[in-house]
């Protein structure tokens, strides 16, 4: 018989239970802000001297533990902690869930789940703050259904955990692809060791013989993204696009693809390809015209300038396109862009078919978990059957010869 139970998270976890004191003597710390995780997916940590640390960094995270962004929870910024260094703290804009009776990935799940989410987002939205938020103490006497036995949890858990590590798979041969075009972009054209170098003519370290010097002004065009209030996102197949990461899927598209977009406000420095017809947001300034330029050599090119390093604001990081357009850069003439493209193209199509994988992994995942942590679904705790519709499929991974 498969007995389940219904008691509080405060009887099964802890909350908000390690911060820093004075004591805390770390020379550096690993930073997680409330920013740099969406949907259990993590940017990597900033790495940050403690004298310089913000003062809201003040949160210790240990392996299993769960965190929530108390301000505004619609956004889903939510994680489960997995093998963190000794020194890694979150912002005090987090609340830390340490469960102790309880399966960790099970109540992971479970707060993850869009009843936990549309729960304290509602909470949220009522309280006379400036930003939709809700007190920790809120999780502490939320009641919660979950299986009496310990190995009927994780049975669960280990089900929707599987997708997630697919999905990490997936990710991990994304990074090896990128980082492939991205050393081809180098040895091209910061190095200058493109095909046939040795009989160009340089000036200043220069090819004359295969490109020509620009202002930034007249190698591509950028512009601001476009307003979408997230009440008007209605679910559809097109990407939103902000400062960082592709947030939802909207009904309608503002820009056709290829799309390329940068942080404009708030994160900057991250520069992402699109290969589908998109909405990119106001916190983003997009590509609208490429001036004759390659999209592919435009992507890398602009992740080699370190665009965070314009920042213009005050107080909230912002990239300020007057400092661009009075760049100076050399740019390779088109034979040699789409010399290039012709080796990369591969390799972005092998990212998009990854990135479909992880989609279609995902939308699986989101329909299991709410059947799974409600018991409406039923598995087998001695032979876990993971019904996977699509497995990520092994790759080769292009490796394009110099």
């Amino acid at each position: 018989m498969n007995e389940w139970i219904i008691d509080s998270i405060g009887n099964l976890a802890k909350i908000n239970a390690a911060a820093i004191d004075r004591k805390f003597n770390y020379e550096t710390i690993e930073y997680i802000d409330t920013s740099s995780v969406t949907k259990g997916v993590f940017d990597a940590p900033q790495i940050l001297n403690t004298k310089e640390a913000p003062s809201r960094a003040k949160r210790i995270v240990k392996q299993n533990d769960i965190i929530i962004s108390t301000v505004r929870p619609n956004l889903q910024h939510f994680g489960l902690i997995q093998n963190p260094k000794p020194n890694t703290i979150v912002s005090t804009g987090y609340a830390v869930i340490s469960p102790q009776s309880i399966d960790a990935k099970f109540l992971y799940y479970y707060l993850s789940s869009d009843f936990a989410t549309n729960f304290l987002s509602l909470i949220a939205e009522n309280q006379t703050s400036a930003y939709p938020s809700f007190n920790p103490e809120l999780i502490r006497r939320l009641k919660i259904s979950f299986p009496k036995s310990e190995e009927k949890q994780e049975a669960i858990s280990s089900l929707l955990s599987a997708y997630d590590d697919l999905i990490e798979v997936n990710n991990q041969r994304i990074k090896i692809l990128e980082e492939t075009a991205s050393q081809l972009y180098k040895e091209w054209f910061v190095r200058m060791r493109f095909p046939g170098y040795q009989k160009a003519k340089f000036e200043k370290g220069f090819s004359t013989s295969n490109g020509e010097i620009k202002y930034f002004k007249d190698f591509i065009k950028l512009n601001r993204g476009f307003d979408l209030p997230e009440t008007k996102i209605i679910e559809g197949p097109y990407p939103v696009i902000g400062s960082t990461s592709i947030k939802s899927y909207h009904n309608q598209f503002k820009i056709k693809a290829p799309i390329i977009t940068t942080g404009r406000s708030g994160s900057l420095g991250t520069v992402l390809y699109t290969n589908q017809d998109g909405w990119a947001l106001n916190t983003s300034l997009y590509v609208k015209d490429f001036k004759g330029n390659h999209p592919l050599f435009v992507y890398y090119f602009l992740k080699s300038m370190n665009l965070e390093s314009f920042d213009a604001g005050a107080g909230v990081p912002t990239l300020n396109q007057n400092h661009l357009h009075k760049l100076k850069l050399w740019v390779p003439d088109e034979k040699l862009q789409k010399k290039y493209a012709t080796i990369v193209q591969p390799i972005f199509d092998q990212m998009d078919n990854l990135n479909q994988q992880n989609n279609q992994l995902r939308q699986i995942r989101d329909r299991l978990l709410p059947r799974l942590i409600s018991g409406k679904l039923q598995v087998k705790t001695q032979e876990i059957e993971i019904p996977l519709s699509i497995a990520a499929e092994e790759q080769e991974v292009y490796n394009p010869k110099l």
